[in-house]
């Protein structure tokens, strides 16, 4: 068994075209050999990084179970062999990147390979957000695009992210297909990669992208809003500060530890708006320059975080849920006159539900991920509780930090016209449509057995009543129903003083599995809102605490 293991290794690193994956893989195989310690060698041959809706995503090093110039290379020669399978090998190719390590090298190996099968390839100039790249691909009449990105991940990950010609990330059974596809890759030397021959786009497709950030915003709105901006050591500072200066904002502050892209992210343990802690620096910025509102984007900047003032905040700033924000863009369009479908994921907030009915505006409910959402025929508007907006979908048919942070900032303006806030028209939303409550309880694993494990454990054995409230209905998603394709993921309806809703998924991106709770509790009037509040609160906690018990995390 360890001689097979060796052997593997050793034809795999024959082939490795990375110097610093060489060394790498070249001390776990003498590591095998020499000291008699095969474990850690054995984990990075136990398989691949399986290709699937989200792509790639894996921590970086040496190996067929890490991304590494070897796996984005199969993956690329299995794209392009999907591609011209397909009818399009004549087309272009638009690659994007972010600036984590190894994403400039994985983009050229990218566009060396698809120049190399015979497609034409383009790449941006830059590291710049993803949304550019899901613009590029229709403006520029692309069949394909990839982003070579792991977003929010720690900063050992990269990604590996397709699109098609629609400007949409893969669905099933594309992803299969392609998967496919990528197995039947041979040897590395086999795959025909040139030096050059493919093109390095100029300002232009930016440039282009910019002009059409100004769609989102009503012409003449009052654009007053004074922001404090993270990009989290991500490549977003420039691009938000280029649209907000061509839309007439005045010029976001920076948190200056955060504004340049550092790959590294020093100041945070997840760069994540919604992990703990990372957005500290902000809300001491906005300490020192009391703005209106703090938005903060992903390392990619396809999501948008907002924080409010709160004085009863140890911090003085509250962070929205993104259903909150969600709710107010989408009250936001509502007022702007609006028309089409606003759609969102199974694990978003039912609210959204509610401000289209009373708007007399088309609904749609999908599964998670903008892979979905933005394959909604007649699509206006489409957000997921994860900070996602898709504000423009005839531009971007994706998620969109940066046009989602001039929609804030254009209604934090018009809010501030009328002497209130975003926390007001939360309130309004309250009043009218009922308090819906919303968190979720996630476990992250080092075990990947631990997820399969708990979503038997409550298909086995599935709770009756949580929080106090009966469990009314189970759903398994796995069966696909009339209106959704088949997932892996358990919805509960609960009744009783009050509606709830709980959904349960492994994440598909991370090694977590999340839960996604909604209580949702009359306030007729804004005396009852307090109480509301405060019940919500209450009644999460126990449905954590309960559902916690049930799935053994």
């Amino acid at each position: 068994m360890q001689q097979d293991l060796i052997a593997r290794a050793e034809a795999w690193l024959a082939e490795d075209p990375d110097g610093d994956t060489r060394d790498e893989l070249r001390a776990l195989i003498d590591a095998a050999v020499g000291a008699g310690d095969p474990d850690a060698l054995a984990e990075r041959f136990s398989g691949t990084l399986q290709f699937g809706t989200a792509g790639l995503r894996g921590e970086l090093g040496a190996g067929p179970m890490r991304m590494n110039r070897s796996v984005v290379i199969r993956a690329a020669a299995g794209l392009a062999a999907y591609l011209k399978a397909t009818g399009q090998g004549g087309g272009l190719v638009v690659v994007g990147y972010d600036a984590r390590h190894k994403s400039a090298d994985f983009a050229r190996d990218t566009a060396a390979v698809m120049t190399g099968a015979g497609l034409r390839a383009a790449v941006l100039p830059r590291p710049l957000p993803t949304p550019v790249l899901a613009f590029a691909i229709r403006h520029l009449g692309a069949v394909a695009g990839v982003e070579v990105t792991a977003s929010h991940n720690p900063p050992r990950d990269n990604g590996y992210k397709v699109y098609l010609g629609d400007g949409s990330q893969i669905v099933p059974p594309m992803d299969g297909e392609i998967a496919a596809e990528i197995a039947a890759v041979g040897p590395l030397d086999s795959v025909a990669r040139p030096e050059d021959g493919w093109e390095v786009l100029g300002d232009d497709v930016l440039t282009a992208y910019l002009e059409r950030t100004d769609a989102v915003l009503s012409a003449g709105s009052p654009r007053t809003a004074r922001v404090v901006h993270t990009a989290l050591h991500g490549v977003g500072t420039e691009t938000l500060n280029a649209a907000f200066a061509r839309a007439g904002f005045p010029a976001p502050v920076p948190v200056p530890e955060q504004a340049e892209p550092d790959p590294d992210f020093p100041t945070v343990a997840f760069p994540n708006p919604e992990e703990p802690g990372a957005m500290d620096l902000a809300f001491a910025t906005a300490r020192r320059a009391a703005p209106d509102v703090i938005i903060a984007n992903d390392p990619d900047a396809d999501r948008c975080a907002v924080a409010v003032p709160d004085a009863g905040a140890e911090s003085g700033w509250r962070m929205l849920r993104g259903d909150e924000v969600g709710a107010l863009l989408a009250a936001h369009l509502v007022r702007k006159g609006a028309t089409g479908v606003f759609a969102e994921s199974i694990v978003s907030s039912s609210l959204l539900g509610r401000i289209a009915e009373a708007a007399g505006i088309g609904y749609e409910e999908t599964l998670t991920g903008f892979k979905w959402i933005a394959r909604v025929e007649g699509l206006r508007y489409g957000y997921e509780e994860a900070l996602g907006y898709c504000v423009d979908p005839d531009g971007v048919r994706d998620k969109d930090g940066i046009t989602a942070a001039l929609l804030v900032a254009e209604l934090v303006s018009e809010l501030k016209e009328e002497g209130r806030g975003l926390t007001d028209l939360l309130d309004d939303l309250a009043l009218a449509h009922g308090l819906h409550a919303t968190d979720q309880l996630s476990a992250r694993v080092k075990d990947l057995s631990l997820i399969p494990a708990a979503m038997d454990r409550l298909r086995d054995h599935p709770p009756t009543t949580l929080a106090g409230l009966t469990v009314t209905s189970t759903e398994d998603l796995s069966a696909p129903t009339s209106s959704l394709p088949p997932t892996d993921g358990l919805r509960y309806h609960l009744s009783g003083a009050y509606r709830a809703r709980v959904i349960v998924r492994p994440s598909g991106t991370e090694p977590k599995i999340k839960c996604y709770l909604e209580i949702v509790i009359p306030a007729p009037t804004p005396a009852d809102l307090p109480s509301a509040r405060a019940r919500g609160a209450e009644l999460l906690t126990s449905l954590k605490h309960d559902l916690a018990q049930a799935a053994g995390i």
